[in-house]
């Protein structure tokens, strides 16, 4: 087999779902001929962790660990808050209680730890990988970002080995939605795009979550740019068996921060209180990972905690019943300038679930379309009137109260499965490779 080194942060036993994407490589790329060969950190500050993907991992998979030092413990230090609690994601959760304090923190993260706040880790895995290559070749690179640190190590030994690189982009770099809250110098800015630039003339393919963001990738100068889906795991559904609610749910699933905060299906959720017979008796709310204190506050404030549960964290296994079991599915896309392109990973486990999905964002966005072409729901702008929300819940509750169930046609979403899209990247690392 032909050999790839995949740099990856996110690594079991992280959790969430940053990690499933190069496990998932990792799991399908022998049965196209590569034989995957891990980079990872050791001793990283995962948000969550969940052994349960560790049934992922393929069997004597190698994988190599660089010690990494993050700036977190020490932010959670200087900021009073709990050794445990999850920091990682400031930029999508409102930290202004935190004061000066926190904008100092942001300040000097967003300026001294460039690309991303595992920049420490990038020298020292760049040496380490260049003494393994000595007596352990590969055939190609692949490296997954964010965070874009991945992106960096993996620019620096392709430059110095002449070795093929395939750079996947989870989200963009300079184009991604918190990059405007980063409170950068100009020569903070300056560092973050040359970088950037360096990646893409490096680079001999590059692979992108969304048709958008490719076309928003190609107008800042990347090249030979190709749409490579999140995509779900039939594997990953295996031995679960629906056994919907009770109650008539509506589940999320994620960080609901405070650039997806659904007011309007708040607001049409409590008309549906006062105007539907039964509905706040039946009606469920669930929501399961980070919420910010301004979507629990706005809950408060339209009179629906009696109707909400907060599941907090969960593993994986339990998150992929909670999509079984649902009625149907909430998926909200941030409220900035590029949620055209953004198509959340949970997205497809969604899809997997075959349940309807009810979807907040741009009309015009990629996970709009995807929607239309496999019939799977309902999309709305967070600018709708409550009363077309209202509407479209209540027909889906009527359906729930018949006892009908909608269920997708597993066919129509086959052309997502990880099997089908990780033998799609092993031919384009066959081409950079030749």
């Amino acid at each position: 087999m032909k050999r790839v080194l995949i740099v990856s942060y996110y690594w079991p036993p992280s959790g969430g779902i940053a990690v499933l994407r190069c496990l998932k490589f990792a799991k399908y790329l022998r049965q196209s001929g590569w034989e995957p060969v891990i980079f990872t950190a050791d001793g990283a500050h995962y948000p969550t962790l969940d052994e349960s993907n560790n049934a992922d991992l393929p069997e004597n998979l190698e994988v190599i660990r660089q010690p990494i030092w993050e700036p977190y413990a020490w932010y959670k230090k200087f900021m009073g808050k709990p050794a445990d609690e999850n920091v990682n994601n400031v930029f999508y959760t409102d930290e202004s209680a935190g004061g000066w304090k926190h904008r100092l923190a942001v300040w000097v993260r967003s300026n001294f730890f460039i690309p991303d706040a595992r920049a420490t880790w990038i020298r020292g895995s760049v040496n380490r990988i260049l003494e393994y290559l000595k007596d352990n070749p590969v055939d190609a690179i692949l490296s997954d970002g964010p965070p874009h640190s991945n992106t960096r190590i993996a620019t620096l030994v392709s430059r110095a080995t002449g070795l093929p690189w395939l750079a996947d982009f989870q989200d963009p770099w300079t184009q991604v939605d918190y990059y405007q809250m980063l409170n950068l110098t100009a020569a903070a800015r300056k560092k973050h795009e040359r970088l950037e630039q360096e990646a893409f003339r490096q680079a001999s393919l590059t692979t992108i979550v969304s048709p958008s963001w490719k076309t928003d990738l190609e107008s800042i100068g990347a090249r030979n740019v190709r749409v490579l889906y999140w995509g779900y795991d039939p594997n990953d559904f295996a031995g679960l068996q629906r056994q919907p609610h009770r109650k008539f749910t509506l589940t999320h699933l994620g960080i609901m921060g405070h650039d997806r905060h659904p007011e309007v299906l708040f607001r049409a959720i409590a008309q549906l209180k006062e105007e539907v017979e039964g509905f706040t008796e039946d009606f469920e709310l669930r929501l399961f990972g980070q919420v910010d204190h301004r979507v629990r506050r706005s809950i408060e404030d339209h009179g629906l905690v009696e109707q909400t549960h907060f599941g907090g964290t969960v593993s994986r296994r339990e998150a992929l019943q909670e999509t079984l079991d649902s009625h149907l599915l909430l998926l909200l896309l941030n409220q900035q300038d590029n949620a055209t392109g953004r198509i959340p990973g949970k997205f497809f486990e969604y899809l997997a679930a075959r349940r309807p999905i009810l979807n907040f964002g741009p009309m015009d966005s990629d996970v709009a379309r995807i929607m239309e072409k496999t019939n799977s729901g309902c999309s709305l702008g967070y600018d709708m009137a409550p009363a077309r929300v209202a509407e479209y819940l209540n027909e889906s509750y009527q359906s729930y109260r018949r006892g009908d169930t909608e269920e997708l046609d597993r066919e129509v979403i086959k052309e997502y499965s990880h099997p089908r899209l990780v033998k799609q990247l092993a031919g384009w690392l066959n081409e950079i490779a030749a």
